[in-house]
Parts: C-alpha cells; sequence; structure tokens
C-alpha cells in the first residue's frame, strides 16, 4: 500500500472529517479515501492538521506514551500577564470528563506581530475598541478536549482565537487558510523527530512540499 501524508491548514468553521453535515475536509481537496485526520481541532479552531493512511504514524502520535510537543498560537482576552504565563507552564487544573485534571509542565510565552505572519480569520474576531487582547504560544505534550482552551480560560483570558502553530518541526509557516499541501514520508518522520524503516533519525529537515489543486465539493 502506498503511504500518503497531508498537511492542511483547516480553516476556521471547517470539520476534521469527511463525513457529516457542514463543511468537511472534503471541500478542501479530493484526497485519496484511505487518508484520515491524525487527531483532530475543533470546529471552531485552526491551523496544522495531518493526514494520512500510515497507521504506524497515527498510533506514535497519538499514543500518549509518545510524547510530541504541538504549539498552539492563542488570541486571548486581555494583556496576558507574567503570572499567568507562569502558572499556564507550571500546570493549572481543568475540567476532563467531569473530572478535574493537572495539566503537565508546559511552554507560554507572548507573541509578537502575528498579524503580519498568520493569516486573517474568516470569520474575524470580534473587535471591542474597549478590551485588549494579546497572543501568546503554548506548547503541550498532551492534548485533552479543548485543553488550550480550558486552561487560557483558568487563568482568567478567555481564548478568542486558536491556531495550531505546529508539530514537533513541522509547521504552518507560509500556508494560507485551506491549504493542502504533499509531503514525503522520509522527510516527514526525521521532521516529527520520529525514526522509521528506511528513514534516518538525522537532524530536523526542512520539509520539501508538493501542492495539490484544491477541489471543492458541495
Amino acid at each position: 500500500m502506498a503511504l500518503s501524508y497531508y498537511i492542511i491548514y483547516k480553516p476556521f468553521g471547517v470539520l476534521s472529517q469527511f463525513s457529516g453535515e457542514g463543511n468537511t475536509l472534503g471541500m478542501l481537496s479530493d484526497f485519496p479515501s484511505d487518508v484520515y485526520p491524525v487527531g483532530r481541532l475543533d470546529k471552531d479552531s485552526e491551523g496544522l492538521l495531518l493526514l494520512t493512511n500510515d497507521t504506524r504514524l497515527n498510533h506514535l502520535l497519538l499514543d500518549p506514551n509518545y510524547s510530541h510537543e504541538r504549539t498552539y498560537w492563542v488570541q486571548v482576552e486581555g494583556e496576558i500577564t507574567d503570572q499567568a504565563l507562569k502558572d499556564l507552564e507550571s500546570g493549572v487544573e481543568i475540567s476532563v470528563n467531569k473530572k478535574i485534571h493537572k495539566t503537565l509542565k508546559a511552554k507560554a510565552e507572548r507573541l509578537k506581530d502575528v498579524a503580519g505572519i498568520l493569516p486573517e480569520r474568516d470569520p474575524p474576531i470580534r473587535f471591542r475598541k474597549n478590551v485588549p487582547d494579546s497572543w501568546i504560544a503554548i506548547t503541550l505534550k498532551e492534548g485533552k478536549n479543548r485543553q488550550v482552551r480550558k486552561m487560557t480560560a483558568a487563568v482568567g483570558f478567555p481564548t478568542l482565537r486558536l491556531v495550531r502553530w505546529s508539530l514537533e518541526g513541522l509547521s504552518i509557516k507560509g500556508f494560507g487558510v485551506g491549504d493542502v499541501r504533499l509531503l514525503d514520508g522520509a522527510t516527514l518522520y526525521p521532521t516529527l523527530g520520529i525514526s522509521g524503516k528506511g528513514q534516518t533519525s538525522e537532524a530536523l529537515k526542512k520539509p520539501q512540499y508538493q501542492k495539490t489543486k484544491k477541489k471543492k465539493r458541495y
């Protein structure tokens, strides 16, 4: 079986699936019938999503025994404080399946000049003249349901916009909203910090993308 790897910038409002009502991944490109998302992004979140038929890679990325860093760029309501960043890094208590969960240690920092890097969201975030906002980057090694949103709310700064920026060395830098790119597995594995059959565990390489044609389905 030929293995396929697609990297997409999932738009806001699109479901991380191929079936169901509303906008789905099938509207972004004519994907092979055997590829599926590795993990998911909520409908109201954006950013990096990996699609593949490589079951081994899917297992390695989703099994909590094999932790991988994923970084989110988050626009929050209010001017983030140093204490809030420290709390996010040390771990906060959130509700997961109606139980209290203390998040693992993370990385959190302020971001500047995001507007020049990230594409605009459609629809845009509602602007409120008298309410400031700020951008932060949060890097996690776990992925609970709506974890980032729950974490920022726990420290008093609700999430306004959430973008998954990277997974280990793989990022959506240079992507436009809805972009779909085909990536070779021999490059993808080391970029994700994973060694595999026929691949080396050399230092991270810059991914060599192949652009694909977009094909909308209605």
